[in-house]
């Protein structure tokens, strides 16, 4: 298992993003803590999701913060990217590590139990649970599972995979996150309130803060 910084993962949608560049986010995401990112793009071209992804792992150069794609094993590995990021409908984790090798970071989302018993005989790195609350940026036909849900699976995923970092994704802001860490999140996983902030280095420190200070509190350690 590599080891990954899921604390503060911005998901990078052009669909979010509205007329401000992905790769500009990125970086004033990054200065502001983010940790890891994703790029989510389900309308544009192969080509045009490879150049994206080489601009903004530019813009990230020197940074430190990995960049995963969603579901597209095949741009992650023409872009250099290092890893993705799978649904449970999409190539399995087995595929995809076959494909981008053993340094490749692969997330999983996680939506119940079932999922959860998964990870026992799946190569990747870390686990997302949710949608955790109601969002506007993906469409989801299952239910939010609440902060009760959460805690479910992160006990689950942590019974059978102990050392693997679980994080919640879904309508996740600076008015929630504290009680999405208490739950039992490694992290957050934010899209609209990152990439369609309008100021991402703000935001992105805004919640870096808070997430690293109910990670304290979690951990009985003062912030």
């Amino acid at each position: 298992m590599n080891t990954v910084d899921i604390r503060l993962y911005v998901i990078l949608d052009p669909a979010v993003a509205g007329h401000r560049l992905l790769p500009a986010i990125a970086a004033e995401a990054a200065r502001g803590g983010a940790t890891l990112f994703q790029y989510r793009d389900k309308n544009s071209s192969f080509e045009t999701k490879v150049e994206t992804l080489r601009a903004i792992r530019t813009a990230l150069a020197g940074q430190n913060t990995p960049l995963l794609v969603n579901d597209d094993v095949e741009a992650a590995l023409a872009a250099g990217a290092q890893g993705v990021h799978l649904g449970q409908d999409d190539m399995s984790p087995a595929e995809a590590r076959a494909k981008l090798g053993e340094r490749a970071i692969i997330g999983r989302t996680v939506k119940n139990a079932a999922h959860a018993m998964k990870l026992a005989d799946e190569p990747v790195d870390y686990a997302f649970c949710g949608g955790v609350f109601a969002t506007t940026h993906k469409i989801n036909p299952d239910a939010p599972i609440g902060l009760s849900g959460l805690a479910d699976l992160c006990r689950k995923i942590r019974g059978i995979e102990p050392m693997m970092p679980v994080g919640a994704i879904a309508g996740i802001n600076v008015g929630n996150v504290q009680s999405v860490i208490a739950a039992g999140a490694d992290g957050v996983a934010v899209i609209g309130a990152v990439t369609g902030s309008g100021t991402p280095q703000e935001s992105a420190r805004a919640l870096r803060s808070l997430v690293d200070g109910a990670l304290a509190l979690r951990n009985g350690r003062a912030s």
